[in-house]
């Protein structure tokens, strides 16, 4: 999957810089990671673009984040767990009216986890963790 994503080349972090950043910081980042990948692999020729719309939503929406999450859970190094639980216990101080506050803190903690791991490059885990996800 590397390959697939060098046109989201980003600059060069350090580990220390993406720590530095805020959760929400790293969740706004990660929600557009996350995002490409659903389009990328519910994408079908036969489908209009409102059928593609309505299926992507049932991942990224936060309830379907929270079930995707929970296929992950137990895969998820001490480092990324660190890092997820610092998104779920952001404080975003918006949740949409259509979510369950439970359900968006777990979905920000996916995105803080997958910003964090799109900023250091590490592609190889992001589409593993993705893989389990989805599979």
């Amino acid at each position: 999957m590397e390959e697939n994503l060098n046109f989201l080349e980003v600059k060069n972090y350090s580990e220390a810089e993406v720590r530095e950043l805020s959760p929400l910081a790293l969740a706004y980042i990660g929600d557009a990671c996350f995002e490409i990948l659903v389009r990328s692999e519910i994408l079908d020729i036969r489908k209009n673009p409102n059928k593609l719309h309505r299926e992507s939503i049932r991942y990224v929406r936060a309830k379907g984040q929270r079930e995707l999450f929970e296929k992950i859970e137990d895969l998820l190094t001490e480092d990324e767990m660190r890092i997820f639980k610092r998104g779920r216990n952001a404080k975003s101080h918006t949740v949409p009216k259509n979510a369950d506050p439970i359900d968006y803190r777990i979905a920000t903690g996916v995105e803080a986890l997958y910003g964090y791991l799109y900023l250091l490059k590490r592609y190889d885990r992001i589409r593993d963790l993705f893989k389990e996800m989805i599979g």
